[in-house]
C-alpha cells in the first residue's frame, strides 16, 4: 500500500485543479438523488497501480461510495478485465472520475514500462532501479507504483542518500577529494559517479561504498566490475533502453538504473464504463 499521507497529498491537489468551486456540468444535469455504477475495465494488458489513491478520490467526493477493487496493484491485468466496480452517488462519482483515472492510468503506466523492464533482466542477478526523475509533486506514488512494476527504489531525494555526481566533483577537485570530504562529513553509503575507469579505480582507492558507471559501454561495464572485484556495489546508468537493458545486466553489474520508467512511461488505456442496465 502507499503511505496514506502520499496518497491524501495526490488526492488533494488532484481534486482542486479538477473541482475547485465545484462541477457545473454534474450539478446541473444530474438530479441529486440518482445513482450510478461504474465498471473500471482494462482496455489493454497492463500492471495495476494506484487504485487505493483512485478510490480514495472516490470516497472524498461520494464518501457514500461502495468501492470493491477486482485487482490488486502489482497484478498483471489482461485487456477487458475489470479492474474495481463502483457504486454511488451519481453526481459525485461523475465528479471523481477523470481525477480517479488520471491518477491509476499514469501510476498504472509506470508500473507497466517497471514491469517490462525488469522481465528483460530476470535471471541475470541485476536489479532494477528507479532514479529522481520523476513529475514534480508525484515522486512517491510514482516510486511506488515502480515498486508494483518489480523494481526497487533508489533514493527518494537529496536528503536519504549521498551521490557524488559529475558536477559536485568538477566543483570538489576531483573523485578522491569529494569521497573523502562526504567520509569526513561522518556520511555513510557514499555513492560516486564515474565516467572512466580512471574514476573508478580513483573512487575505489578514495573508499567509496558504490559506484554509479555512467553512460559506460558494455565492454567498458565489464571492466569496471574486474577492477571492483566485488569490493562495492555497481550501478550502471545513463541512456538505457528497453533493448539494452539485458546487454548492460550480464556484464555482472548490481544495478540498472532506469530514469524512463518514471519520467517517460506512457499512461495505460484504462475505462469507467456505465454498467449494463
Amino acid at each position: 500500500m502507499p503511505d496514506p499521507a502520499d496518497v491524501a497529498a495526490a488526492v488533494d491537489a488532484a481534486i482542486a485543479e479538477d473541482l475547485g468551486d465545484g462541477d457545473l456540468t454534474s450539478e446541473s444535469v444530474i438530479p441529486a438523488d440518482a445513482r450510478l455504477v461504474l465498471h473500471m475495465v482494462a482496455r489493454q494488458d497492463l500492471v495495476a497501480a494506484g487504485l487505493p489513491v483512485a478510490r480514495e478520490v472516490f470516497k472524498r467526493l461520494a464518501p457514500e461510495a461502495d468501492v470493491s477493487d477486482r485487482v490488486r496493484d502489482g497484478d498483471a491485468v489482461p485487456a477487458g478485465a475489470g479492474m474495481a466496480l463502483i457504486e454511488g452517488p451519481a453526481r459525485g462519482l461523475l465528479s471523481a472520475e477523470r481525477a480517479a483515472l488520471n491518477i491509476v492510468q499514469f501510476l498504472s503506466g509506470i508500473a507497466t514500462l517497471t514491469r517490462a523492464y525488469a522481465d528483460a533482466i530476470g535471471g541475470t542477478g541485476a536489479r532494477l532501479l528507479d532514479t529522481r526523475k520523476t513529475v514534480p509533486g508525484m515522486r512517491a506514488l510514482s516510486k511506488y507504483a515502480t515498486r508494483m512494476g518489480g523494481a526497487t527504489n533508489h533514493r527518494f531525494g537529496l536528503y536519504d542518500g549521498v551521490l557524488i555526481k559529475d558536477n559536485h566533483i568538477a566543483v570538489a577537485g576531483g573523485v578522491a577529494k569529494a569521497v573523502r570530504a562526504a567520509k569526513a562529513a561522518g556520511l555513510d553509503g557514499v555513492q560516486v559517479e564515474c565516467d572512466t575507469l580512471a574514476q573508478v579505480e580513483e573512487a575505489l582507492a578514495a573508499g567509496a561504498d558504490s559506484i554509479l558507471l555512467d553512460n559506460m559501454d558494455t565492454g567498458a561495464l565489464r571492466e569496471a566490475v574486474a577492477l571492483a572485484g566485488g569490493r562495492v556495489p555497481l550501478e550502471a546508468s545513463g541512456g538505457v533502453r528497453l533493448e539494452t537493458i539485458r546487454a548492460i545486466a550480464e556484464t555482472g553489474v548490481d544495478f540498472v538504473s532506469v530514469g524512463a520508467i518514471t519520467m517517460a512511461a506512457p499512461s495505460v488505456d484504462i475505462g469507467l464504463d456505465l454498467a449494463p442496465g
